[in-house]
């Protein structure tokens, strides 16, 4: 069987469980990504093995992913079908230090035409890969900075001077 890897890893100014927490929250995904077009969850209750979603993305078909791993806050795997071929999606999650992480992102692909379609779309996968992990990134040091913000007011009693500025 034919197997092809795409990976892009970036690191992230942000503690690992910020990026889990947004990992698990895929209704939010269209809000944090331009290459995700919707997504509705084909069952109810947290996010765990067996669950599956509805997902669109710009250019592709409609497709159904069903979670294969969920380890957390480390790793989070789940899979879809093609015609001659498979995708599985893996999230990477390594804590470096308490407020920084690395986050990787692959998309395995096998099956017949796997050679020919990483050959083809190889460059969007990684591109895709890269814009999804700048979401991620801008969305857990948001939920990181905001949550700095409040810590100080609270120990403070005062709104924390990038928050006092906001018209």
């Amino acid at each position: 069987l034919e197997f092809r890897r795409v990976l892009f890893r970036s690191e992230i100014e942000a503690p690992a469980a910020s990026l889990w927490q947004l990992t698990l929250d895929i209704e939010r995904w269209p809000t944090l990504f331009p290459t995700v077009t919707s997504v509705s969850r084909v069952d109810a209750g947290p996010m765990r093995v067996g669950s599956s979603a509805r997902i669109a993305q710009p250019g592709q078909p409609e497709r159904i992913w069903t979670v294969t791993e969920c380890t957390p806050p480390e790793r989070f795997v789940w899979k879809t079908k093609g015609f001659g071929f498979s995708m599985t999606a893996v999230q990477a999650i390594t804590a470096i230090s308490p407020r920084r992480a690395a986050n990787a992102l692959t998309i395995e692909v096998e099956g017949p035409l796997s050679g020919l379609l990483v050959a083809l779309v190889g460059g969007r996968i990684r591109s895709v890969l890269a814009t999804e992990n700048d979401g991620f990134r801008r969305a857990a040091e948001a939920m990181t900075n905001s949550a700095a913000d409040l810590s100080q007011e609270a120990a403070t009693g005062a709104p924390h001077a990038s928050r006092s500025n906001r018209g």
